[in-house]
């Protein structure tokens, strides 16, 4: 490989008869296997006519980009794929192979309604009352919240509850989280629910440390206290991990993970999965 091409930025040209966020998670999930090569990701979303798709096609060549489409129009596909062959610009077609794909199962023809996936059906209206619930019972402020929530995250400082409460609640599901602290209080609703549906949260003393002094530094406070002292970080998880094992719940050390990674952790311990998925009127009841 030249020294021009290693020091090349590598161009992704999203083009979407939606909002595109499908195809961007392609990109992105691409661009995370090369640490060392720099990307741009340029973003043509509600292409739904010709004129619009071709202005984006002509500025994607200007770059000599990667175009990643999810364009259902059979017109606009067409359109696409004969002008980046013609082009002979790398594209891939997102979405209309699986969706000929079930045609050819199922015997049923697809819509081919552009943005069908972000109705505002029942299944959106349910997504917003799981935020809601999600920031009404963050940070344990009704433990009235637990009998109600689909999960319970539990842990001390600084280990994600209220990013994991909202990334979850976008599932549709229903969470409520308390902060763990020694000699504190444990709201008796915690021992009226079902175990299997608490998570504690965990993470290593050091990574902690280090997350807390940054946590200080932002507020423009001293690094170094009580709050970010590894012996008493220390004595904040063994606390957790102590009420954890009384407990009997799903324990998860978040340290080296994204909030992507433990929220896929525990759909998969609790056997939640698929709960993101439940899409049709009848399921989303």
């Amino acid at each position: 490989m030249s020294e021009d091409n290693q020091n090349k930025t590598v161009i992704f040209f999203i083009i979407s008869d939606s909002a595109g966020e499908t195809a961007s998670k392609l990109a992105q999930a691409t661009m995370a296997q090369y640490p060392t090569v720099d990307f741009e990701i340029f973003r043509r979303t509600f292409i739904t006519t010709k004129e619009a798709l071709i202005k984006s096609l002509v500025d994607a060549k200007k770059h000599d980009a990667i175009i990643l489409h999810t364009l259902i129009n059979e017109d606009l596909v067409k359109l696409a794929h004969d002008f980046c062959e013609a082009s002979e610009l790398y594209h891939f077609d997102v979405l209309t192979p699986p969706v000929l794909e079930v045609q050819r199962r199922s015997g049923v023809t697809p819509t081919r309604e552009p943005g069908a996936l972000h109705h505002l059906n029942k299944n959106y209206f349910k997504r917003i009352k799981a935020m809601e619930f999600a920031v009404k019972y963050d940070d344990g402020k009704d433990p009235r919240g637990f009998l109600e929530a689909d999960v319970v995250l539990l842990g001390v400082s600084r280990t994600s509850k209220t990013p994991l409460s909202l990334f979850l609640a976008n599932k549709n599901l229903k969470v409520a989280n308390l902060p763990l602290v020694p000699q504190a209080h444990i709201p008796k609703q915690l021992w009226e629910i079902d175990p299997k549906k608490i998570v504690g949260l965990t993470n290593d003393p050091e990574v902690l440390n280090g997350i807390r002094k940054e946590r200080m530094i932002a507020y423009g406070l001293n690094p170094d206290t009580a709050y970010s002292d590894i012996e008493k970080i220390k004595s904040e998880l063994a606390f957790a991990h102590d009420l954890y094992e009384k407990l009997g719940c799903v324990v998860i050390n978040v340290a080296s993970l994204s909030i992507e990674e433990t929220a896929s952790m525990i759909l998969n311990a609790l056997n939640l999965e698929d709960h993101s998925y439940y899409i049709t009127e009848d399921n989303a009841d």
